[in-house]
């Protein structure tokens, strides 16, 4: 006889693919769990999922802060592990901290600090992101100018290193501050690069995808745009299958028109993924925080430096998720494909693999909130 049986059923289950209807997800005590048709379980007690969604948890690949705390602030295990503990209470089961541009000591730290939380074991750790500082000037968006570079041999040297030691490394860099000769190299070491923050033109990026770039950082924002006569980084994110891009999907980085014209277009075996873009407020009620000593306000669901600029955003996948479906129109098994499957295929993981109580989340029916089951 079976003990510590728990089922989940009178819901939708999806499976990284598929959305299934009239199944049901049985957990056998501690075992891994399995997803069963609901014509095979014999009646008794269940947990009633009252149409909610069962899915495997989210994957986040560019997380800059949460709790209150920027990556940026203290490039250490604790802020790491802070970080991930509030995304974790928002349904995410892997994400990279992100560095936003920053000093050399202060991307090495935090390196270092990714590194070590590997090694630890802090849930959710799925390596590191560093978004810049090899980036364009002109395409800077909340990034410090001032500490924008090119990419020495000495850089390059280090992330070599530390794609060695971490599970995923993701590099967002320009073609104005990095060769492509730098991103074979890159690519070689295991290191995934991700355009991002540039100006470059449609010709030059595809240069850069031949060469090994794999990803575009924040699709339409802060990269050159898609022009009648020039496509840009989005016209070649789009049209170059062998490119995926992240999407900040709030509906004010990027018009819900906008996002629906690019999720037709977008060229396979690339896909759109889900990215948050968090920032410290992620997981708390503040309504304010400093980025490097620049004062960044919450508002309406905004995030702004002083003058105005979008400084990441105010975004949880849940409602990234509510916003595909609800405005853009992109149907819920893509949508929820876009926040685990995609991203996870990206960095060499796969969600729903193996189904365990604490890899699997539940999405209210209305797509408004979700909890671990």
């Amino acid at each position: 006889m079976t003990t510590n049986r728990v089922i989940f059923r009178n819901g939708e289950i999806f499976d990284g693919k598929r959305l299934l209807y009239d199944h049901a997800l049985v957990f056998d005590g501690d075992a891994t769990g399995r997803i069963v048709s609901d014509a095979d379980i014999a009646t008794g007690d269940y947990v009633d999922l009252n149409g909610d969604i069962v899915s495997p948890g989210y994957v986040d690949l560019q997380v800059n802060g949460g709790d209150g705390v920027m990556l940026n602030d203290a490039p250490s295990v604790e802020t790491i592990r802070r970080i991930a503990q509030a995304h974790r209470r928002m349904g995410v089961a892997a994400l990279l901290p992100t560095l936003i541009t920053d000093t050399a000591d202060k991307t090495r730290a935090a390196i270092d600090a990714a590194i070590h939380a590997v090694n630890e074991g802090v849930p959710g750790v799925a390596g590191l992101h560093l978004e810049g500082p090899h980036l364009s000037v002109a395409r800077k968006g909340a990034h410090d100018g001032d500490l924008i570079c090119p990419m020495s041999d000495a850089d390059l040297a280090a992330l070599i290193e530390a794609a060695g030691h971490l599970p995923c490394l993701k590099v967002t860099v320009a073609p104005e501050s990095v060769s492509e000769q730098q991103v074979r190299a890159l690519t070689d070491a295991g290191v995934l690069v991700s355009l991002g923050h540039t100006d470059a033109d449609f010709a030059t990026c595809q240069r850069y995808a031949a060469a090994g770039a794999r990803c575009v950082t924040h699709l339409f924002n802060a990269m050159s745009q898609l022009g009648n006569r020039e496509p840009g980084l989005v016209g070649a994110a789009l049209s170059n299958g062998g490119f995926s891009a992240g999407l900040i999907a709030d509906g004010i980085h990027v018009h819900p028109q906008v996002m629906r014209a690019a999720w037709a277009a977008k060229t396979g075996p690339g896909q759109i993924y889900l990215v948050s873009d968090a920032m410290a407020v992620a997981g708390t009620d503040k309504s304010e925080f400093r980025l490097e000593g620049r004062r960044i306000t919450r508002t309406d669901g905004r995030l702004t430096l002083e003058d105005g600029t979008l400084a990441g955003a105010d975004l949880d996948l849940t409602t990234a998720i509510r916003v595909l479906v609800t405005q853009v129109g992109v149907p819920l098994p893509a949508a929820l494909a876009a926040a685990t499957t995609y991203p996870a295929q990206l960095i060499g993981r796969m969600p729903g693999a193996a189904i365990t109580r604490d890899s699997m989340i539940r999405i209210s029916g209305t797509l408004d909130k979700c909890a671990w089951l």
